[in-house]
């Protein structure tokens, strides 16, 4: 018997917020999946249900179910639901060093811009990592 799918901490979403809705629940669900709280197997709630706790419209959760299955975090099974992946934390990591590298990258630009020089903006990137302690939350380095 498969066991039902847990609350989801993805929520609240807000049109205020940064993204579209969808992509809001896409980043949720990967946030869980990155942070242990979704593991491999694990079931996720319907298209109807996770529409009704978000407040937002079943095609809207069927778009974030999407592309979260092409991007092989999810996937679904005719009668039975759908699920985590096997490889979605790995996948999930990816995504988000991608992301983090494009900042960096926007961040160094912007540093540059403003006159600082390399050796600058490598102290600053020390100090910001010392004043927010370690930020691996846990996770082993990869």
């Amino acid at each position: 018997m498969v066991t039902p799918p847990k609350k989801l901490l993805i929520g609240p979403l807000s049109t205020a917020g940064s993204g579209t809705l969808y992509q809001q629940i896409v980043d949720g669900l990967k946030r869980e999946v990155s942070e242990g709280r979704l593991p491999p197997g694990a079931p996720l709630p319907s298209f109807r249900n996770l529409a009704a706790d978000l407040l937002v419209s079943v095609i809207t959760v069927k778009r974030a179910y999407e592309d979260l299955e092409r991007e092989g975090i999810i996937y679904r099974r005719q009668g039975l639901g759908t699920f985590v992946a096997e490889a979605a934390d790995a996948k999930s990591r990816e995504v988000k060093k991608t992301r983090a590298k494009q900042l960096i990258e926007h961040a160094v630009r912007e540093a540059s811009e403003a006159g600082l020089s390399h050796q600058d903006v490598v102290d600053l990137l020390h100090q910001i990592i010392h004043e927010n302690g370690d930020s691996s939350h846990g996770h082993k380095r990869r």
